[in-house]
């Protein structure tokens, strides 16, 4: 059918070598548990991000949901995907609300960036993804990643950190042991997992040792307080649409459900964030393409532009960015079952847990050091994987127009360097420094002489992005939303079949 919906049902036992298409599925009671899989893969990061933004992870639960349904309608089934809340805002939103902007802002700027991406797609589906890649090469694709990530690192510094030091250098530690001592789906997880261990230990610690003295993020001064604030819970109701958003007394924003408001300073720090869900969207249906078998790449820019779509469906409502899910992807890797159903009933039940107002006042509960620990492992890979995109496709760092221009942009988008236009508009951080890489790259590459051009051209600074890895080759850059693996380009889950295979 033309939306992807005339599954054919496969009987039987499955084999070792069987696999399910993605217009196809098994019965619907394996369906639903394979549905049950994707939730899990998703859902640690798909509310863990909505909180570091201080939007509504309920809200952002839901919506994830929604848009995967938007997403899969408008691929018509042959991209399966889950689309869960992005990492690539995080920076820009932070910077936002470094400036005095609230959450109407904040998704305000990122329903532009929904559309800024949309187009994009409809750009790539008729013209084709070439123009795309000289515009954007791995070299500043990189840059652009690695800028956005390791300008989070003050966060960290200031708000979440210093709420609960402990906590969160245990959480940090957690975190590593669960990604690198454990394998398969363990190692998966490994962010919820620490969300997990790190609340329990300071319900603990308060058990035990009772209030801390430090700053709540959002206050100015330190005030004695549990470590686990668990008022709201047992208030919440267990059915229910997200609450809107409120401000307290003390001007403190409760986040929830509202309209979205418009603001240039705001947009503008946000923009660079499509650029690294481009690579991301690109990476993933590669990565798809490669293990159905299929041909997708007609099917690229459409692919782009859902992600886009469902990005607007979002923040239209105050819902978080969203973007294609590695982790489901390595879903797929480990069961070989790629039927588009599993993605519908993944997408039914996280619509189902956003409207439970309880399960979003314990997602919001969530203590502060505990994300301290979760931050700042997440925040630096981020980073990293703007190296990793650039170890990937060969960049020369040898030859200057690699070098020089992505030196400055970087250095900027890091060290939030501002330039003042006017009283009311500033350029800094994550915007300039995307600007400055992008530009002062092909200033560079116009200008150079036609042997530092010619040898650009041939390690990666334009043109293909393939990645070979021992005996496949894969597409474009890995996603910035694949934190949880440190593993081969394209198929997430390859890593830990391999490690499994280890003696």
């Amino acid at each position: 059918m033309a939306l992807g919906l005339g599954w054919k049902v496969k009987e039987g036992t499955l084999g070792l070598d069987d696999v399910v298409a993605p217009d196809e599925r098994l019965d619907w009671g394996r369906t639903v548990g394979l549905g049950a899989q994707h939730v899990v893969a998703m859902f640690g990061a798909t509310f863990v991000f909505p909180l570091v933004m201080g939007l509504n992870p309920q809200l952002a639960i839901m919506m994830s949901g929604i848009a995967t349904i938007a997403f899969l309608l408008i691929v018509q089934g042959r991209v399966p995907s889950y689309l869960g809340t992005s990492a690539a805002f995080v920076g820009g939103v932070a910077a936002i609300r470094a400036q005095g902007g609230d959450s109407s802002e904040v998704t305000g700027a990122i329903l532009v960036a929904g559309v800024v991406l949309a187009l994009v797609g409809v750009a790539i589906h008729f013209v084709g993804s070439g123009v795309l890649h000289k515009v954007l090469p791995p070299v500043v694709t990189g840059a652009v990643v690695m800028l956005i990530g390791f300008n989070l690192a003050p966060v960290v510094a200031n708000i979440y950190w210093p709420q609960d030091q402990w906590v969160a250098l245990l959480t940090m530690l957690f975190t590593i042991v669960c990604a690198v001592a454990f394998k398969g789906f363990i190692s998966r997880i490994a962010i919820f997992l620490a969300l997990i261990f790190g609340t329990l230990l300071s319900w603990i610690l308060d058990k035990t040792a009772g209030q801390i003295n430090s700053v709540l993020g959002g206050a100015t001064e330190a005030t004695d307080h549990f470590r686990w604030n668990t008022a709201g819970i047992g208030d919440a109701a267990w059915f229910g649409f997200p609450a809107k958003t409120i401000f307290n007394a003390d001007g403190t924003e409760v986040p929830g459900w509202h309209t979205p408001s418009f603001s240039t300073a705001a947009i503008l720090l946000v923009l660079p964030a499509v650029i690294a869900l481009i690579a991301e969207n690109t990476g993933h249906v590669k990565a798809v393409a490669e293990m159905t078998g299929h041909n997708l790449d007609k099917d690229m820019g459409r692919a782009i532009a859902a992600d886009g779509v469902g990005t607007i469906l979002a923040s239209s409502v105050g819902g978080s960015p969203t973007t294609t899910y590695a982790e489901n992807i390595g879903v797929m890797a480990a069961t070989r079952v790629y039927s588009t159903a599993a993605y519908y009933v993944a997408a039914l039940v996280a619509i189902l847990f956003g409207l439970s107002p309880k399960f979003g006042a314990l997602v919001a509960s969530v203590p502060g050091g505990v994300l301290g620990g979760i931050t700042v492992v997440l925040y630096g890979m981020i980073g990293l994987l703007g190296a990793k995109i650039w170890k990937e496709n060969g960049v020369d760092f040898a030859n200057p127009i690699n070098l020089v221009p992505v030196a400055a942009g970087i250095v900027i988008g890091i060290g939030d360097v501002k330039m003042k236009f006017s009283e009311d508009f500033t350029l800094s951080g994550i915007a300039l420094g995307t600007i400055v890489a992008i530009g002062a790259f092909h200033l560079a590459r116009s200008i150079a002489p036609a042997d530092l051009r010619h040898r650009a051209d041939g390690h990666g600074a334009t043109g293909g992005t393939a990645i070979t890895t021992g005996d496949r080759v894969y597409g474009d850059e890995d996603g910035i939303d694949d934190l949880y693996q440190s593993g081969y380009p394209g198929d997430p889950g390859r890593r830990d079949q391999d490690r499994d295979r280890r003696p």
